[in-house]
């Protein structure tokens, strides 16, 4: 497991290949000319309009690792804001990547070789405290 897959760790949920692999199979030319390198980059950008989705798509097939900031679409357009986060969801499974909410302005975006580790958080046993 590479140095970020020990880090983020695996996502319980998925179901384990019962099948042998090659070594990246499954992930883009791209992606593994990154690998290779050692480079992977972590990068912010804000996500202004809808043509913004290509560039994310091409920097995630490069083997980059995105925090997309979405206030800047979602004060012009919701709807703009749905429509950008599932294309980028139907993406995200295309190409074996990862999709997660950071928050309520925020939305991370990975590679195939990079998973998002995501607690588990168990429902409160009793009441739950309110401020009034």
């Amino acid at each position: 497991m590479s140095g970020l897959g020990k880090i983020f760790g695996r996502v319980a949920h998925r179901e384990k290949k019962t099948e042998e692999t090659k070594p990246n199979e499954g992930i883009s030319q791209q992606e593994a000319t990154a690998m290779a390198s050692g480079k992977i980059y972590l990068k912010a950008f804000p996500l202004r309009n809808l043509s913004d989705v290509d560039v994310v798509k091409k920097e995630v097939n490069s083997g980059n690792i995105l925090i997309l900031k979405i206030s800047p679409l979602a004060t012009k357009s919701i709807e703009d804001v749905k429509r950008a986060v599932n294309e980028l969801f139907e993406f995200a499974q295309a190409v074996g990547g990862d999709i997660a909410r950071l928050g309520e302005e925020r939305v991370v975006v990975t590679p195939s070789s990079v998973r998002i580790w995501r607690e588990k958080t168990a429902a409160p046993a009793g009441e739950v405290p309110t401020a009034a």
